[in-house]
């Protein structure tokens, strides 16, 4: 599937790179807030990330910068970027247990797309999602800030490894009636 600006899907973990996210130093510093060089060596690391870290991997790397980095401080500078609205907190469907994952806001909203089997995660954007979005906020009167979409199933080289993965599940999809929805967009 080619890339358009329309619709893009990353060839790697993550569809945003320091190149398009990458500002969390710029703008801790622009909005007056203390940067120790403990902090300033954790926001390189998630700066750089092209993948989605947990705590101890953001503990790790910053580690090999500065052997002097601790985890209370990666958590502390993790919970000042979620109440600054700089970075998400994702679950990544619980594929590696319960851990959670962080990443930098990128300039779009994008759906990670996770493969059950080998639990490799990608990223995906498109102008529908930011449609459905925008729909959204007219039919509940809302300014979405926030959203996060998770799609789970098997990856391509999944399935030619095992072709059994491929065959119907057990459950009928249900389809809503129109009653269902219509309970639903009420609530």
């Amino acid at each position: 599937m080619a890339a358009s600006p329309s619709r893009r899907v990353s060839t790697g973990e993550r569809l945003n790179t320091a190149e398009t996210t990458g500002k969390l130093q710029q703008i801790l510093a622009q909005r007056g807030l203390r940067l120790t060089k403990q902090r300033r060596v954790i926001l390189q690391v998630m700066d750089t990330a092209e993948q989605h870290l947990d705590v101890d991997q953001i503990l790790a790397r910053a580690q090999k910068i500065d052997s002097g980095v601790h985890l209370v401080t990666v958590y502390r500078t993790i919970d000042l970027l979620k109440k600054q609205g700089l970075i998400d907190e994702l679950d990544l469907l619980h594929l590696r247990g319960d851990r959670h994952y962080y990443e930098s806001h990128g300039p779009r909203d994008h759906i990670h797309v996770a493969c059950l089997r080998c639990g490799k995660v990608r990223e995906f954007e498109s102008r529908l999602y930011e449609q459905l979005k925008e729909q959204i906020a007219r039919d509940f009167d809302m300014k979405v800030t926030i959203s996060r979409t998770e799609v789970g199933g098997y990856c391509g080289a999944c399935l030619a490894a095992d072709p059994s993965l491929a065959a119907p599940s057990k459950t009928a999809p249900h389809s809503a009636s129109a009653d269902d929805r219509e309970h639903t967009r009420s609530h």
